[in-house]
């Protein structure tokens, strides 16, 4: 996943950036990182933690300047290391200065790299976003291409999904890639104009305006709050599809509730899931509903709501424990999931529940969480996920790169209740799902459900 911050024309563009970033830092926990120009040069600040403990006041004091990009780091693709932290910074001989940072993944990554290495391009990361800027500057540097015609040509042959944020020493560029897969906003600051990978982290700045950047849009801010817009079709997807292909896991379970994006407000979208959840369950006889917080939370009192049936914040989260599923291997999933709940055995013990969440991926964790309940005196536990079975590798930026790993695929759904621990299980079905988040013109991506991937898997395999 990651989230992106672009900041123009600020009085003070790395605190900015930071606000926006401190805001969207559910996109990312491994690391995060600014490059902040003062019109005469971009100096850049990457460490590995959260924004709260690297982007401190008294280091954004030594980072003076009117622009600036962020980034909070997800990792798919590229070891866990600060040099695959973004942003990516490019200065070349002839003193040309650019920073990128982008959220997304590119599945011909490999084979663009290897065009670039021929041309004697050296890379510092096995990280995309450092593709996407190396790929733009010798374009732009060797060839003489103006930066907006090079874009242009990442539109034409990257494939996957980027949402993007690059600048120069006085310039911001924002772009989107066709098929709009990741969020994307753009709004007006008092001063300037912002991005950011979601809305929230441009309500944080007071931003007016809001927008989406369209799907294939190229915005360029430069001069005196001067405002460029190019825009793209919608490619030919594979399968005969057409129309865009918005990630539909991210009003799952990535974006926070009280982002608006793909056109839906995600705290009314996670409601109908819970509802929709709650249509399922006319005879079941329950005490009580309980979320496995804090991304389920929303969908749990839709089912709450829809079924009359008591809500109890009987999982209590320690919110200084990040999020377990973007932890970058198994042994710290496991770890965060003893630091991270604690139940509230008042409200639990003897009691018939509906346990909610938003997705099971590898089903370890909600087997723990299980097994917590069970200690704390629960009579029965009725699981609910608010999303179908995820049977289906992720090419286009979350981390699920093979079956193997995904517990629908390693079991039998009759075989899955006794291996989470839980009475009776019962997932949304995907045409639910559809209409929650009001996918009318087929414009979301549910790949990693029915494994019908939109965009073309050109260096990858599973």
């Amino acid at each position: 996943m990651c989230g992106v911050v672009g900041i123009f024309n600020s009085d003070d563009a790395a605190f900015d950036a930071m606000l926006g970033l401190f805001a969207i830092q559910n996109r990312g926990q491994e690391s995060c990182g600014l490059a902040v120009s003062n019109g005469m040069q971009i100096k850049q600040i990457r460490g590995l933690g959260l924004v709260k403990d690297n982007l401190t006041e008294s280091v954004l004091k030594e980072f003076p300047g009117r622009i600036a990009v962020g980034h909070v780091r997800y990792p798919t693709r590229g070891t866990s290391d600060v040099n695959n932290s973004q942003p990516h910074v490019i200065e070349t001989l002839e003193g040309t200065i650019f920073a990128l940072a982008s959220n997304g993944d590119i599945t011909n990554y490999a084979t663009l790299t290897n065009e670039l290495k021929k041309e004697k391009v050296n890379f510092n990361s096995g990280n995309d976003g450092e593709l996407l800027l190396r790929f733009i500057v010798w374009h732009h540097i060797v060839k003489g291409i103006p930066i907006i015609e090079c874009i242009k040509m990442v539109m034409q042959k990257f494939k996957g999904a980027f949402s993007t944020v690059l600048i120069g020493r006085n310039e911001i560029w924002g772009f989107r890639d066709p098929y709009g897969v990741r969020p994307f906003s753009f709004g007006k600051t008092e001063t300037g104009y912002a991005f950011a990978s979601e809305s929230k982290g441009l309500d944080i700045l007071r931003c007016e305006n809001i927008e989406e950047v369209t799907p294939g849009e190229i915005i360029h801010v430069f001069g005196d709050n001067q405002v460029e817009r190019f825009k793209f079709g919608c490619p030919e997807m594979r399968n005969g599809r057409k129309g865009h292909s918005h990630c539909v896991f991210e009003p799952v379970y990535f974006s926070m509730p009280d982002s608006k994006q793909f056109g839906i407000c995600v705290y009314e979208a996670r409601k109908k899931m819970g509802q929709a959840l709650a249509a399922y369950d006319k005879d079941l006889q329950a005490d009580v509903v309980v979320a496995v917080p804090d991304s389920s939370n929303i969908q749990a009192l839709g089912y709450a709501q829809a079924r009359n049936i008591p809500f109890e914040m009987s999982l209590i989260r320690n919110h200084y424990v990040g999020r377990t599923f973007i932890k970058p291997d198994q042994r710290g999933r496991d770890e965060s999931v003893k630091q991270k709940f604690n139940p509230v055995i008042s409200t639990l013990k003897g009691k018939r529940i509906v346990l909610v969440d938003d997705s099971i991926v590898r089903g370890t964790t909600m087997r723990k969480i299980a097994g917590m309940l069970w200690k704390a005196g629960v009579a029965e536990i009725h699981l609910r996920i608010a999303s179908p079975p995820v049977k289906f590798p992720c090419f286009y930026g979350l981390d699920t790169n093979t079956k193997e790993e995904l517990m629908a695929n390693r079991m039998e759904f009759e075989d899955m209740p006794e291996f989470l621990r839980v009475n009776s299980l019962k997932y949304l079905k995907q045409e639910d799902l559809s209409r929650c988040v009001n996918n009318t013109d087929d414009n979301f991506c549910f790949a990693c459900f029915d494994g019908d991937y939109p965009i073309e898997l050109v260096d990858v395999s599973f």
